[in-house]
């Protein structure tokens, strides 16, 4: 394995080289992008929600039985997390990558993110594979005979906010009736509902059909994993597969300690710090500079 722990934009010559001349030559690449991508636009992590937030579990939250029991609450949780994505911008990373997609035929990517910087950074949506979903879609409970799903990233926020409390200060949760909430235009009878994956809820078969596809389609360069220990499955398990077609892995991360499933091989390289940074600098041969 080789790594960088140089500070600030500083990389190991040797390492940069070397990944540069593989890139160079790649012309499939899968992507496997965690919560680290997001870390420098601000954006907090799912369990570290502040304010009101803070005496409430994330993860219990995050469950389909705790819509049942109250989807006031948990509406309310969604409709904070989709104003605090709002609040923040795509960094240079998620641009590098939206600009390797469309120089790249053959590059995919697998996000693990529901924040939606990468779609806003116009990453195309035929080389983005949303594995938990996204915060900007909302879709009909009925999903088996209504299957509504609509997708905004500016009206919907603005109008779930209306009504239901996306502040982050002190003060006790409003309580919103159930006959306030959101409900699905179509078969006008049941609630919408957040479109990301809860805890005990199946990934989404469209997604990985996609990116079986892809690795279906012949051999993987590389693959990069950004932001994300990939420790749990299914995403952790492209790591090995991507090896078996081929591909070199290439870890960009700000923790020394997280190893790629199956642990480290000869030609690996691990780059340590902030992605935001790294990733432009890695993409620079293919990509040019980043201006977003």
């Amino acid at each position: 394995m080789s790594s960088s722990t140089a500070p600030d934009a500083g990389i190991d010559a040797e390492d940069l080289a070397s990944f540069h001349e593989h890139l160079n030559k790649s012309t499939r690449v899968l992507a496997l992008l965690g919560a680290g991508l997001s870390a420098s636009s601000g954006l907090p992590t799912f369990r570290g929600a502040g304010g009101l937030w803070r005496t409430h579990d994330s993860v219990s939250l995050a469950t389909p039985e705790a819509f049942n029991t109250d989807s006031s609450l948990v509406w309310q949780f969604y409709s904070y997390r989709r104003h605090m994505a709002l609040q923040v911008q795509p960094n240079p990373a998620h641009y590098a990558l939206a600009k390797l997609a469309r120089k790249m035929p053959g590059f995919q990517a697998l996000s693990q993110n529901v924040d939606g910087l990468s779609q806003r950074a116009d990453h195309p949506p035929g080389q983005l594979q949303l594995l938990h979903g996204t915060l900007f879609e909302v879709r009909c409970m009925d999903r088996g005979r209504c299957g509504h799903s609509e997708t905004n990233f500016v009206l919907q926020a603005k109008q779930q906010s209306k009504d239901l409390d996306i502040s982050d200060v002190k003060v006790p949760l409003a309580s919103v009736k159930t006959h306030d909430l959101p409900v699905c235009p179509k078969c006008k009878q049941y609630l919408l509902r957040p479109g990301v994956v809860w805890f005990g809820e199946s990934l989404p078969e469209q997604v990985l059909d996609n990116v079986d596809k892809f690795m279906d389609a012949g051999g993987v360069d590389m693959i990069m994993v950004i932001g994300t220990s990939a420790k749990v499955y299914p995403a952790a398990g492209y790591i090995e597969d991507a090896r078996a077609k081929g591909a070199r892995v290439c870890v960009v991360n700000m923790d020394e300690n997280d190893r790629p499933a199956g642990g480290w091989k000869k030609g690996d390289w691990f780059f340590k710090g902030d992605a935001a940074t790294l990733v432009p600098r890695l993409l620079e041969p293919v990509i040019g500079r980043v201006e977003p």
